[in-house]
């Protein structure tokens, strides 16, 4: 049997509720259903699939993954979009940080295949957002002010069991 997997950063629980707030808005004003689907988070390694028998595999790449890295903040400032019109996608928008670059590329080092680009976000709106509806969240979003940050000094590896479970974590050193 196959099993979605992925590698994120959580933020602590106060910003997961706060990002809540946005997604809510986006259902409730831009009839974007899956915007709760899943809480906050930042992806270091988009969703792949693989047999539940390989899962040892992938707990010994992920132990693999070189974090020797100091804790570090991430700062979340403003909003962001990707306006493709056939998957647009609104989120709030990390500052450039380097040691969220070079902590991308050590998880690339153990997991070679998926997407290379790295384009750091935590999605408030997604999937079934028409792209009218961006539009219009867009209007409204792009000048709205959100500010905060977090220490990272862990990742986690999930897997999908009628939701995206944490099945082991990593900390920065």
């Amino acid at each position: 049997m196959k099993k979605m997997y992925f590698i994120a950063i959580y933020p602590p629980q106060e910003i997961i509720e706060e990002v809540k707030v946005f997604k809510k808005d986006m259902v409730l004003n831009y009839n974007n259903s899956k915007a709760l689907n899943n809480d906050a988070h930042i992806t270091l390694l988009s969703p792949f699939d693989r047999q539940l028998e390989l899962e040892s595999d992938i707990h010994t790449a992920f132990h693999k993954i070189d974090t020797d890295i100091q804790p570090f903040e991430i700062i979340l400032n403003g909003f962001g979009s990707f306006p493709n019109p056939e998957n647009p996608v609104l989120f709030v928008q990390p500052e450039t940080n380097e040691h969220l670059n070079l902590l991308h590329q050590r998880v690339r080092d153990q997991f070679s295949f998926g997407k290379k680009s790295f384009s750091p976000h935590m999605t408030v709106g997604y999937r079934n957002l028409s792209y009218d509806n961006f539009l219009k969240a867009w209007e409204v979003y792009q000048s709205k002010e959100y500010k905060t940050k977090f220490l990272v000094d862990k990742i986690l590896l999930l897997r999908y069991d009628e939701g995206w479970v944490p099945i082991a974590e990593k900390a920065l050193k």
